[in-house]
């Protein structure tokens, strides 16, 4: 019986590796996709931030929105991973007692004025009367907004990123790519 067992096991393995290896992988690139920069650009001149610090968080957090799904195991969700209650605001539905993951409606985490009304971070940049985190345009502003508020449009950079993950080695990952990004943005700028 355990023979069949592990013979069963094996042939299941067998598809499961042939099903896997007929999928396509998803773009990925350690650059910055272009198509994101004009985002980061308008959304860092919004709220007087560095660009590539919002280009790094986009590429730690989802690799530039290739990962799936874009929830993460504490429930942040998008392509910039916020937290539904520091979208909306930490006075709205369950909050605390949800760890953040709040007990609102979907579209209340859209409205900007539940949004305004609880002192979330969410931003309808695209002005479609959504504040969508799993719209990038919205998102990278949301962020923006976030960071600036929490310190790095007083250079205190790190402090604004600790705030937004309570990570030393998210600190440091994301200063890593903001600084890798700037240095090969600049190359790049300095060749042309």
């Amino acid at each position: 019986m355990a023979i069949l067992a592990l013979f069963v096991l094996g042939l299941a393995l067998v598809v499961l590796m042939q099903f896997r290896a007929n999928e396509k992988p998803k773009p990925y690139t350690q650059d910055i996709p272009e198509q994101f920069v004009s985002i980061y650009q308008a959304a860092a001149k919004e709220y007087d931030i560095d660009w590539f610090l919002l280009a790094a968080v986009h590429r730690v957090e989802t690799k530039f929105s290739t990962v799936e799904p874009m929830i993460s195991s504490v429930g942040a969700i998008g392509p910039m991973q916020f937290m539904p209650c520091t979208f909306v605001g930490w006075s709205a539905g369950g909050c605390p007692a949800t760890g953040g993951v709040g007990d609102f409606t979907d579209d209340d985490l859209v409205d900007p004025a539940v949004i305004k009304a609880h002192g979330g971070y969410g931003v309808d940049a695209n002005h479609d009367g959504k504040a969508d985190p799993w719209n990038l345009e919205d998102a990278v502003f949301s962020t923006a907004n976030f960071l600036a508020d929490n310190g790095a449009k007083d250079g205190n950079e790190k402090q604004a990123i600790f705030k937004y993950n309570h990570s030393d080695i998210y600190v440091k990952d994301i200063l890593f790519y903001r600084d890798q990004f700037k240095q090969a943005w600049n190359k790049d700028i300095a060749a042309k």
